[in-house]
């Protein structure tokens, strides 16, 4: 059969082809289509084919014919399997793991007795935090109560630890402003503490006062005299449980008191940490929100008030946790959404994103329409078809002022049962009659604030907090709820926690007969390490794919192993479970359950994504969940079916003990090839260590002091670590020891098992393993348990940077398979086994087992003119592709050599073309996904011009104008003239660097991650890529036992006919839309308890203005002395007045 010659440009020899037209198709799917193939072009192919490759021509070679392909096929997977026979060791180390049965038992795990001890187990260390959480907030009220407020207290009485205070003193700028002050600071001593990470004292509190705040206004100073009682309530908590961690107090004032006392992690720039703005602290103090914001952006309002507004409404949100839902809008005649969200929508970190980057682009026009604000807003709070708090329900209003009280739509709306609390804020400097406002706030239970320039947005926007605690402090008992937050980075360095928290009231009465208090004094909380969580979870019993993991009453995560996050960041880790694994129907089911509180199990199959995130796998899980009482968690197990069972070390023999343990020795790996160790925690005193080799001496170092059996130590890891050492070492005795490893071209073979050992051999292999030491932890381990046959896996592209490196100039394949074996009828899986082939001699092997030679050694076939032959994969490498790709598209071998340096590589950048048209003949699926938990570089500013960015800069003739000094305008920029010396950004302060983590650089963002894996063709397939006379013939065809798929293709003679290239690099991305996904939002549940009405809440107290009216001198003198740089004497700053009244 001979094949015509075909001409793109310049024609080069190969195999002829005729100009007879090719079989075209209707619109073929583009690099997106994920569809099935037709079913009619799929029964035509071969037919369509058969002329092409029958027709006669000149040249003496032909494309291979179907069966012949497949014959090399079956050449490929027979030595394939022949290799793993002989070398992997699978059937040998079956029959040791028999032979050895006396040294083990066979365990099961029964997943809901497995799942309710663990489920105990957190509800019992959570219910000791909730204890001692009920006798702090208790004996803070009694200490508030009987606290005797003093007008005339001065800082000299109050001694306390400034936990700033050695921050401070490095600071000179600092060092200068606190010259005058008079408070006396402790000087501690501290001592290094692992359990917090961190040095403390554990005889005293610390004290964190917000830059912005003075500490010496009597407010903050009395604060500070009752609450230094906290001290020995704090200690005698951490005598009764010596596993506590951080307990603190937060006040409504600012002020956090925390135990043991720790110097503050003071950022490089301003600290702008808040209690009251972290996520547990506005978790506690209020119940869950329905909120609507509406801003004026009518005419008047312009230039620095508008600006005021954007910030403010940014700041707003930040007041916001995800069991709360809002809207923002913008007003003038008419309103409008500011966004594309047109409900109240959940208020979780992408949300509030979308929202922040809407009101950047509101624009100031027309006149001024209070009505149809609030008719907006009224509107969509009454929406009951949506999603929502169905709790404390507020508007938001944000003005430069106005007259019209529109009473009328809060007759219609609001009235009488004022179910809708109305804030109003009045923004900027003007001389606008503000008693409207006023009026409208104490109308309707609200508050009225007043924010005239940059420094007030912070205390303004969070202090309406106070006003829904009113309900919870008059409820008294019933809402002294502890609340559990979602997961969240802690400000003192302990990592990922979780806090419980309590609502503080004020129980004092203003006088004898008056009603009580209704002030929130603060919230109390006490933080719980996930990792002391976790430690209550079994893992190595669970096998390398077995886990637990818990989410709570908004389906996000608190433990899971794939709850990751990259970067520190301030607001609160939010990954829901249909993100931390792959989203599917039973997924989405089970996750109801669970949030519903519901007990219950589950066999799905379902996707899964591999370790190092390049592969899917289609598994078999057993899912097994119930609720964590008085919590709001539900806890689930995770297990493969070959999970049920586990093996126990029973080494009661201690000479077989020592025997086995000299296998772990050095001396022993020239001859029983090199032991990496899992770096698990064996014993309390072994010194960990990233370095494998320094951790196997630290771990014979400390085995020569004890015993396997000892106290100290985890016996069960002890003792299977033994074990496997020895059974490896088995199967180097029986197997390997006496194979020649060059005759196959093996660089090594190789065994891993569950209790944590991989054996490789020979030696010298080790030092090229790049694998991980931990087999839970390595991707070809994980896999080859979920995959029948043999998993090849090349090297990662990273890997062949650097080929010179690696040993003579080699770079391996891993192809392992999982030991199966059952005793009893109880199935095991306990360890993979495999062999590492050298690429390039297995390289040169695939040439000729997809050839028409039998054997390297017979000579090629030679084909005259007058005879007739087919094209194979070894004399035809100038025309003919052949390639071994795996089942995540990677490329594993060729036989075109200059394509040896990009195994690895996924194919699609070897051939865009080819590995399109296996994509859309459905060879393989693609799977799209989200990575929410990923960090990004900080992307750099747009404005690179010397003024600060979005600040009104005034003209020379401004300056020239006097009435323009006199001017509210001119004062105001002046202030902001201030707080531009201060914050880094005028109105956009970094709050990443400023509050975080002094070496964050880096913010959060999403990543879009694409995986392929294999389709619904199982079978032997000869296609067309159609593209005139540059179409391609190609046959692929999957390898039996393997993971691996065999495609045989003409080398492409035509540029013209590249399509589009498939993606599967992870890149950056804004995400799913997000107008989208709340039009279909995920099922979710608030908290059980609601206090957003009490009938003998007192709202009298709705706002009067500034509370503290500043001197015109002071303000200006002090201005100026910071504007010259010149330190200021000790007068109270400006912005920093508390304004809260005890």
């Amino acid at each position: 059969m001979a094949v015509p010659a075909r001409t793109c440009g310049s024609s080069r020899p190969g195999p002829a082809r005729t100009a007879l037209p090719w079989p075209r198709r209707g619109p073929r799917p583009g690099p997106g289509a994920s569809g099935p193939p037709r079913p009619l072009l799929l029964l035509l192919q071969p037919l369509l084919l058969l002329p092409l490759l029958a027709a006669p021509g000149a040249s003496a070679y032909s494309f291979p014919q179907q069966h012949t392909m497949q014959h090399w096929a079956r050449r490929l997977e027979q030595e394939i399997d022949g290799v793993m026979r002989i070398f992997g060791g699978v059937q040998q180390l079956r029959e040791i793991y028999k032979d050895n049965r006396n040294l083990f038992e066979v365990q099961e795990n029964e997943p809901q007795k497995l799942v309710e001890k663990v489920a105990g187990d957190i509800e019992s260390l959570l219910d000791r935090k909730v204890q001692a959480l009920k006798r702090l907030a208790d004996a803070a009220e009694n200490f508030q109560k009987a606290h005797r407020w003093q007008d005339n207290i001065k800082e000299e009485d109050i001694v306390y630890y400034d936990a700033k205070a050695d921050a401070e003193l490095d600071d000179p700028e600092i060092e200068d402003m606190e010259r005058g002050s008079k408070v006396s600071t402790l000087r501690l001593d501290f001592v290094e503490d692992s359990n917090f990470k961190n040095k403390v004292n554990y005889s005293y509190t610390a004290v964190q006062i917000p830059t912005d705040i003075y500490k010496g206004s009597t407010v903050i100073l009395n604060e500070l005299n009752w609450t230094e009682a906290l001290e020995n309530v704090f200690t005698e908590n951490r005598r009764q449980d010596p596993t506590l961690l951080w307990q603190v107090f937060g006040s409504a004032t600012g002020v956090t008191r925390y135990y043991p006392a720790t110097p503050w992690r003071a950022p490089k720039k301003i600290d702008l940490y808040d209690v009251r703005r972290r996520p547990w602290y506005i978790q506690g103090a209020s119940s869950p929100k329905d909120m609507v914001i509406i801003v004026d952006v009518s005419g008047s309002v312009s230039g620095l008030t508008l600006k005021l507004m954007k910030t403010s409404v940014c700041e707003m949100l930040d007041t916001l946790s995800d069991d709360d839902y809002v809207n923002v809008a913008s007003f003038n005649e008419k309103a409008q959404p500011v966004s594309c969200f047109t409900h109240l929508v959940q208020a979780n970190v992408r949300n509030k994103k979308v929202f922040k980057e809407a009101v950047q682009g509101m624009v100031a026009k027309g006149t001024t329409g209070y009505k149809a604000g609030f008719e907006y807003a009224f509107d969509q709070l009454q929406n009951s078809n949506i999603t929502r708090a169905n709790c404390n329900k507020m508007i938001m209003m944000f003005t430069d002022g106005g007259e019209d009280r529109v009473q009328d739509v809060f007759e219609k709306y609001n009235w009488p049962n004022r179910t809708v609390r109305v804030f109003t804020f009045s923004v900027g400097q003007h001389n606008y009659d503000v008693t409207p406002l006023q009026w409208m706030a104490c109308a309707n239970k609200g508050y009225y604030f007043e924010i005239p320039s940059i420094g007030a947005i912070r205390i303004n926007t969070q202090e309406y907090l106070d006003v829904l605690g009113r309900p919870m402090v008059l409820a008294g008992k019933e809402a002294k709820q502890v609340q559990w937050t979602n997961v969240y980075e802690d400000a003192l360095g302990l990592g990922l926690v979780v806090t419980g928290t309590l609502p503080v009231f004020n129980l004092t009465q203003d006088g004898p007969g008056e009603k009580k208090n209704q002030l929130i004094l603060g919230v109390m909380g006490i933080d719980v390490a996930l990792n002391d969580i976790k430690r209550l979870t079994p893992n190595y019993t669970l096998g390398a794919n077995g886990y637990v993991f818990a989410i709570d009453l908004n389906g996000y995560v608190l433990l899971h192993p794939n709850l990751k996050p990259q970067s520190n960041f301030r607001e609160p880790v939010t990954l829901d479970f249909l993100d931390a694994e792959l989203e599917d129907e039973n997924k989405e089911e089970i996750r109801r359950s669970m949030i519903d509180g519901n007990r219950g199990h589950k066999q799905i199959r379902t996707l899964v994504r591999s370790l190092d995130e390049r592969y899917i796998d289609e598994v078999t899980r057993n899912y097994t969940w119930v609720p964590i009482r008085n919590t709001n968690y539900s806890l689930g197990l995770v297990l493969p079916p070959y999970g049920t069972f586990y093996l126990q070390a029973n080494l009661s023999d201690q000479i077989l003990q020592v025997k086995y343990f000299e296998f772990l020795l050095p001396s022993s790996f020239e001859s029983e090839g090199h032991v990496f160790i899992a770096p698990r925690e064996y014993c309390k005193d072994l010194n960990a260590s990233d370095n494998n080799t320094e951790f196997l001496k630290n771990f014979i170092e400390l085995m020569e002091k004890v015993t396997p059996d000892s106290k100290q130590c985890n016996n069960f890891l002890l003792h299977n670590l033994i074990l496997d050492t020895g059974i490896t070492q088995q199967l180097v005795e029986r197997v390997w020891r006496d194979q020649d490893l060059n005759t196959y071209s093996l660089l090594a073979v190789f065994a891993a098992t569950d209790g944590g050992i991989t054996r490789v051999f020979p030696n010298k292999a080790a030092e090229d393993w790049m694998e991980s030491p931990e087999p839970f932890g390595a991707s070809f381990y994980r896999r080859s348990l979920d995959n029948r046959g043999y998993v090849f896996k090349p090297p990662h592209q990273d890997a062949l940077l650097r080929p010179l490196e690696l040993e003579n100039d080699t770079v391996g394949i891993l192809v392992s398979t999982a030991v199966e074996f059952s005793l009893g009828g109880r199935t095991l899986r306990p360890a993979v086994v495999g062999v590492k082939l050298d690429l390039e001699a297995w390289a040169e092997k695939f040439k000729v087992l997809a050839s028409n030679r039998t054997h390297q050694d017979q000579p090629q076939k030679q084909c005259g003119p007058s005879s007739h032959c087919e094209m194979d994969c070894e004399v035809n490498n100038e025309d003919l592709l052949c390639v071994l790709i795996d089942d995540g598209g990677f490329l594993v071998l060729s036989n075109q050599n200059h394509q040896w340096d990009q195994v690895g590589r996924f194919f699609s950048e070897v051939d865009a073309n080819l590995m399109l048209a296996l994509y859309n003949n459905s060879f393989y699926t693609r799977k799209e996904s989200y990575d929410y938990q990923a960090a990004c570089a900080p992307q750099p500013p747009g404005n690179l011009g010397a003024a600060p960015r979005g600040v009104f800069v005034p003209t020379i003739a401004d300056f020239l104008n006097l009435a323009w000094w006199t001017s509210a305008a001119a004062w105001s920029l002046f202030q902001q003239l201030l707080y531009g010396l201060i914050y880094h950004s005028w109105f956009q302060a970094d709050p990443a660097e400023a509050e975080g983590n002094p070496e964050a650089r880096e913010s959060s963002c999403v990543m879009k991650q694409t995986q392929y894996y294999f389709g619904s063709v199982n079978a032997s397939y000869n296609a067309i890529i159609d593209c005139g006379n540059c179409s391609r013939l190609f046959h692929a065809q999957r390898l039996t036992n393997t993971n691996l798929l065999f495609v045989v293709a003409e080398k492409p003679l035509c540029s013209q006919c590249e399509a589009g290239r498939l993606l599967q690099k992870e890149t950056h991305s804004d995400g799913p839309e997000q107008c989208e996904l709340v039009q279909r939002p995920r099922y979710r549940r608030g908290p059980h308890i609601c206090f957003d009405y009490n009938a003998t809440e007192d709202t009298s107290d709705c706002g009067r203005g500034a509370s503290f009216p500043p001197s015109l001198s002071i303000l200006v003198s002090l201005q100026l002395l910071l504007l010259l740089g010149l330190p200021p004497g000790p007068q109270a700053p400006v912005h920093a007045q508390a304004s809260r009244r005890l």
